[in-house]
Parts: C-alpha cells; structure tokens; sequence
C-alpha cells in the first residue's frame, strides 16, 4: 500500500505531466524525486540539472553543460518548470520565503526573496508544503516574495499546482484562485479546510490523488529513493 509521502511523489511528479522539453527545477527530495520519476516514466522529454552546471541523466552522470546564460535564456523564456517552497502562501499563488511579520520590523527573517520574482514571472511555478497549516496556507502573505495571479504580469506567468502533505491545488476558477482538487487517501476535505487559513473552494465530489502504479512504486522504492528520504519529510500516518 501506497504510503502518503509516496502519494505527495507522484503528486509532484504529476506537476510536469505535458511539459516537454524543459528544466525541471525542484526544490526539495519528494519534488526531485517525482521530477525523477517524470522523467522516467511519462515526461521522458524533462531535462534535469545537479544544480550548477550540468544537465544530467537519471543515474546522475552528466549529460551536457549548462552554462549560465543557457540558464537565464531558459529561465526567461518560460523554459523551465520550477517547484519551490513556500513559507506563506495565500488564495491568489502569492508566496513569502522572506519574513514573518511587518516588513520595517519583522518577527521572523527567512531566506529573503532571491530568485522567486524572476521565476514567477519568467516560467512555470509549482510549490510544494510538507506542512500544511494555516501559519502556511494564509488570507495574505506579509510579503509577496513569488508573486500570484493578482499581480502577475507577462506572458510566461503560470502557477500550475501547489501539492502539500493532504492534497493538490490548482487555480482552475473563474478568479483564478486556490481550489482543492484531490486530497490524499486518508485525508478529508474537512481537515484541508480545517488547516487552510482562507476559505477553500472545492467540487461537490473531491476525487484521491491518483494512485501510483506497481511500476512507479518500485521505482520509487527500489531506483529512485531507496534510502526512504521521502519517509523523513512526510512521516508516514
């Protein structure tokens, strides 16, 4: 049986479903690790990168340089699919990964706002929340560091999927707001709503994440994570 940090891979994986030839940029081992398994399985198109200079193949062995302005030419032309994290995020796809608190005085200093501006708008974002809670999932962010669909401008502006530990979100309503489209098994829409800090739209009938076949689960298990990393960051429940 599926446990639910293999549930959150195969959600991730699933964020780069279509995408083609494109970097993959996930941040984090469940996001690599469903990137990997994209690439494995129904995105065999997905270009990966050791994160500095190199793109690289499945057991890791480079493939080709990336140099940086190969890097920024991707980064710039909607090129690359990224999956951050996200300290706060709110009902439009706003994220914060810079402060908690009042910006002239904040409680808490975080990573600051680095990259999250040029990737919101220059490509495709997806986040991923180990945690969710309404101290993450918030009414509104204290900063704006990846910026949302009420600000965005630009052509390459998409944010396709939020996956955290209960479910996966889209933005696929008329505003283009956060809605919950599937949850993982064992998980009710009462408790993402519950752990949600602004209100939820979601269908009358919210379906499970997809269940991983036999093959990703081996996979998952035997090539990709063999050590149980994903275990670590999504306990099982």
């Amino acid at each position: 049986m599926p446990t639910r940090a293999e549930y959150c891979v195969i959600a991730c994986a699933e964020a780069w479903r279509n995408d083609g030839e494109v970097l993959a940029s996930p941040m984090g081992p469940i996001p690599s690790f469903g990137a990997r398994l994209a690439k494995r399985t129904f995105s065999p198109e997905l270009l990966l990168t050791d994160g500095e200079a190199l793109l690289v193949g499945l057991d890791g062995e480079p493939e080709g340089w990336l140099p940086y302005r190969r890097h920024l030419t991707m980064v710039t032309g909607g090129r690359r699919h990224v999956m951050m994290g996200a300290s706060q995020i709110d009902r439009h796809g706003n994220q914060n990964i810079s402060c908690i608190g009042d910006w002239e005085r904040p409680a808490r200093q975080l990573l600051g706002v680095r990259g999250a501006p040029v990737n919101t708008l220059n490509n495709p974002v997806s986040y991923w929340i180990p945690r969710h809670s309404p101290r993450v999932f918030v009414e509104r962010v204290d900063m704006v560091s990846g910026v949302g669909h009420d600000r965005a401008v630009g052509p390459y502006h998409r944010l396709p999927r939020v996956v955290s530990d209960l479910g996966v979100f889209d933005f696929a309503t008329p505003d283009r707001t956060m809605r919950l489209a599937s949850v993982h098994p064992g998980v009710t829409v009462a408790e993402v709503r519950a752990a949600t800090g602004f209100a939820l739209p979601a269908g009358d009938d919210v379906p499970y994440t997809r269940e991983p076949t036999a093959e990703e689960l081996r996979l998952i298990r035997e090539v990709i994570d063999p050590e149980g990393l994903r275990e670590r960051e999504v306990p099982a429940r």
